[in-house]
């Protein structure tokens, strides 16, 4: 049944296959020559399949795991360098209609307040993220066809772009919205969103619909093809993800990783983003009900052997993670992390007490942007607010062939480092100003042409004197 070019969800996410590959994987965990061979081909840097990712994840071998983490780190900087994009999330809406059993938003729940941004309410929401620093974010809504209509979302994005307070404006609206249809992702694509992202929670399909008793995502089908509806609407840039927790691990990774094939021999395009939260303690949800959760070590393992197996994809890790945890799994494979996030509708404005809290999930890093920024630094990553991917038009096949071949760096770390001193210039403590600046001098020594480090070097100098927004 398993057909990884077919547009029906049970044929590219096959239980039997993914059922066949845990045994498979779990037969061959100390088979050293397999294993071998499997390390041989992902270091062509081309990718692996679920089956042979489900080897590594299964290793037992201790020399092949330390083989593993090693390449996923220089797969890594392969492709994504030391830079490290930043984002926020901005909650628009917790009114939702679905029963999922894990998130506080079920309808089902009496004890969160219910909110919904007015459009002026989104405004002082983004003046506070732009005052922060950020210039891309991820737009969040509950599922409800009366309070958070398509046209909702359309006229929050169209207020977000349209907000410029002194040096800050929002480049970038990523949207995590419902599975919806063709015409609404047309609509989404014609509103200027730059990745349309989607957790499929679990791949599991019996599970799924446990864990969905009622409501529209209760359609596991429906859900699951959402990023195909997606690219048929002109969105090229689509994320996936899993809620680590709610099912067996292997199972999930194998399915995402089907799910990313799928993408790639339908489109030519895999997931431009990976996401890999593990379920949190949250009002009305206890995650300890859940018996699948995993350690920090399995969980940097995952990352890793996604890393290898799709080495193109960006990989998001949320604040729902520790600093120490999120600090580990940025050398296996991470390359966009949140800083300053709140989780709650209305949050960045007006942070409610915990009585009254209308938090998706508990934020484990509780730190400021610039706390995160200076973090970055003081490992040597450079945190990145760039956007000029989608804005310059590389996105989908575009952008994909560009990271495939490892030309994306001659656009991605001039752009890193200019708009790194943006936000220095505007929005950085002291401290973190200074690391920040000798950082950049320091890695413009890594621009390898000579031309583009000239341009880069007067930009930095008009961005010091006022001016904003260069991009490559």
């Amino acid at each position: 049944m398993y057909d990884p070019r077919s547009k029906c969800a049970d044929r590219f996410i096959d239980h039997e296959e993914i059922m066949d590959t845990l045994a498979y994987a779990q037969a061959h965990k100390t088979d050293r020559e397999l294993i071998d061979q499997i390390l041989e081909k992902a270091r062509e840097r081309k990718g692996l399949s679920h089956r042979e990712a489900s080897v590594l994840l299964d290793c037992e071998l201790e020399d092949k795991n330390q083989e593993i983490f090693s390449l996923a780190e220089q797969i890594k900087k392969d492709f994504y360098g030391n830079r490290i994009v930043m984002f926020a999330p901005l909650y628009l809406s917790n009114y939702c209609i679905n029963g999922c059993v894990y998130c506080p938003y079920h309808g089902q729940n009496k004890h969160i307040p219910r909110k919904k941004l007015t459009q002026e309410e989104i405004r002082k929401e983004v003046i506070a993220l732009q005052d922060m620093g950020h210039k891309r974010l991820a737009l969040e809504t509950g599922e409800d066809p009366i309070h958070n209509p398509i046209e909702y979302v359309l006229e929050s994005i169209k207020t977000i772009y349209s907000i410029k307070h002194k040096n800050g404006a929002i480049r970038r609206v990523n949207v995590n919205i419902a599975a919806t249809t063709v015409e609404n992702y047309r609509k989404l694509k014609e509103a200027g969103i730059g990745t349309y992202i989607l957790f499929q929670e679990t791949y599991h399909k019996e599970s799924y619909e446990k864990l969905h008793p009622t409501g529209p995502k209760h359609d596991y089908n429906y859900h699951t093809e959402a990023m195909d509806r997606a690219m048929e609407g002109g969105i090229d840039d689509v994320g996936c993800g899993v809620l680590f927790g709610l099912e067996l691990y292997r199972y999930e990774f194998a399915g995402l990783l089907m799910h990313a094939e799928h993408l790639e021999a339908v489109y030519g395009v895999g997931p431009h983003t990976i996401s890999v939260p593990r379920i949190r303690r949250a009002d009305d949800i206890d995650p300890n009900v859940f018996d699948n959760g995993i350690d920090d070590d399995t969980f940097a393992k995952l990352v890793a052997c996604i890393r290898i197996a799709v080495p193109y994809t960006g990989m998001i890790i949320s604040t729902r993670e520790s600093q120490k945890c999120r600090e580990r799994v940025l050398h296996l494979g991470i390359s966009q992390i949140s800083g300053g996030s709140r989780t709650s509708v209305g949050g960045y404005v007006e942070p409610e007490p915990e009585d009254e809290s209308s938090e998706q999930f508990e934020v484990s890093d509780k730190r400021s942007l610039d706390e995160v920024v200076d973090w970055l630094m003081g490992m040597g990553y450079i945190p990145s607010f760039c956007t000029a991917c989608y804005r310059e038009g590389r996105t989908g096949d575009r952008f994909m062939s560009l990271c495939k071949a490892g030309q994306i760096h001659n656009c991605c770390l001039p752009n890193a480092l200019m708009t790194l001193k943006e936000y220095l210039m505007d929005y950085a403590s002291e401290d973190t100003k200074k690391k920040g600046l000798a950082l950049i001098e320091k890695e413009m020594a890594d621009i390898p042409k000579e031309k583009v480090r000239q341009i880069v070097k007067e930009r930095l100098e008009k961005i010091e004197k006022g001016e904003r927004d260069f991009r490559f």
